[in-house]
């Protein structure tokens, strides 16, 4: 079985929007499983998002888990509803740098994706950095299982720093861009 690289981020970007906490792929000599404790995310993402400002505790994924090997069965895919293995939370270092001045507000990916300055490759990007913005105005896009997302500016204020690479992969609660609110 071939997966590619924006298949694999597809299936595991469904994944995390399931209740299912655990998913096995099996297809010949090729085996993916992939849990997540849902404990773990209760005990360190807060229940509501942050207030302006803040910088999420940590936007790395997990370290990758130690798998069992279980013998080929068939071939498909299993899915469980409960979560066996346990997770450490990572460092609070990880993730995005702190901001440079605590009044800049973060602009906090809401999923994963891919990021898009511009909403074509042949049209200027929505912000760059120095731009003043307004709350509501669409800064940037991301794509997820072929759908694009508009992210919009929770403050008004000038841009300070757009940290993500145009085109490249982005993690839920990545910082995106700084802003210097008004």
């Amino acid at each position: 079985m071939q997966l590619d690289l924006n298949q694999l981020r597809e299936l595991l970007a469904a994944f995390d929007n399931t209740d299912i906490s655990e998913l096995t792929l099996k297809s010949g000599d090729f085996e993916l499983t992939v849990r997540k404790d849902t404990h773990l995310r209760e005990r360190l993402m807060p229940p509501a998002p942050p207030a302006p400002g803040a910088a999420p505790g940590w936007s790395a994924a997990p370290p990758p888990l130690a798998q069992p090997q279980v013998p080929a069965a068939h071939s498909g895919f299993e899915a469980r509803g409960t979560a066996e293995a346990g997770l450490s939370a990572p460092p609070a270092t990880a993730g995005a740098p702190p901001p440079l001045d605590k009044k800049w507000v973060d602009v906090i990916s809401p999923m994963v994706g891919t990021f898009y300055r511009s909403p074509a490759p042949d049209e200027p990007p929505f912000v760059g950095a120095g731009d003043r913005i307004k709350t509501g105005q669409t800064v940037c896009i991301i794509e997820a299982m072929k759908l694009m997302n508009e992210i919009e500016a929770e403050v008004s204020g000038q841009v300070m720093e757009i940290l993500a690479q145009n085109g490249e992969p982005v993690e839920y609660g990545q910082a995106l861009m700084r802003i210097n609110p008004d």
